[in-house]
């Protein structure tokens, strides 16, 4: 990205104000390679138990979990230029830009407890997001956690939600209590046609990172068709390695 042109890729919704910042924010905030070391990017598809791995990096690093949900969130919440920036177009019911999102990451990224680097969970999602990020960021190795589709689809269409305790359940891996079996329900993103369409979206944008990354010799390959336990065991050897 260069910085310099930042204000032409901007739309008209956002205020001339944030534009300048940014511009300066990208022009100033140091790399990362002079305040932090080694920051992981976790990635797979849908269902592939992100989630609970990315907890058992943190406290195999103690390198804080960072996501885009969450730092959008907490920048609106707090008022930041980004924050205002990004707010601009939740508001408007639009996608938040790759710039500002890389504007939030580096004022993330200049928080004290990010001096060893972070846990990037869900970003990036396409190439020219990681390459935005390569700019700020050095990433010093990259966790892919591989489920066949076929396997994604039987974890997510078999899950059953109970209302009234908010529990999640699985028909063949978690079933639930015979008492509870009358009211579960599946919730409206789980059935088949819905999952297959995100692991569609998923193959086309996401899972080009595994080549990019692996050309920067960055990538680790996580079988995740396993149990959770073996899974966890996987991840923990590969950051005993790295780290």
């Amino acid at each position: 990205m260069d910085n310099g042109s930042v204000g032409g890729l901007w739309p008209p919704l956002v205020r001339t104000e944030y534009v300048i910042i940014l511009r300066h924010c990208l022009k100033t905030t140091k790399r990362l390679g002079e305040s932090m070391v080694g920051s992981i990017v976790l990635f797979g598809p849908p269902g592939a138990g992100k989630g609970t791995q990315a907890g058992r990096i943190v406290e195999l690093t103690g390198k804080p979990q960072v996501s885009t949900g969450d730092m959008l969130r907490a920048a609106v919440k707090l008022g930041s230029p980004m924050g205002m920036a990004a707010k601009e177009y939740m508001d408007a019911g639009l996608l938040v830009p790759d710039e500002v999102i890389i504007g939030l990451i580096q004022e993330r990224l200049q928080e004290d407890d990010a001096g060893q680097g972070v846990l990037f969970d869900g970003f990036p999602r396409t190439i020219p997001q990681a390459e935005s990020l390569e700019k700020i960021a050095i990433v010093s190795s990259v966790i892919s956690i591989e489920v066949p589709d076929d396997a994604i689809v039987d974890r997510i269409v078999g899950r059953r939600m109970d209302p009234e305790t908010g529990e999640i359940y699985h028909i063949q891996f978690k079933p639930a209590p015979p008492e509870f079996e009358g009211r579960l329900i599946q919730r409206p993103d789980d059935t088949e046609e819905t999952v297959r369409s995100r692991l569609d979206a998923y193959h086309t944008q996401t899972a080009p990172l595994a080549d990019w990354y692996s050309e920067r010799g960055l990538l680790i390959r996580i079988e995740g068709n396993a149990s959770i336990e073996q899974v966890g065991k996987s991840v923990e050897s590969a950051i005993s390695r790295v780290f």
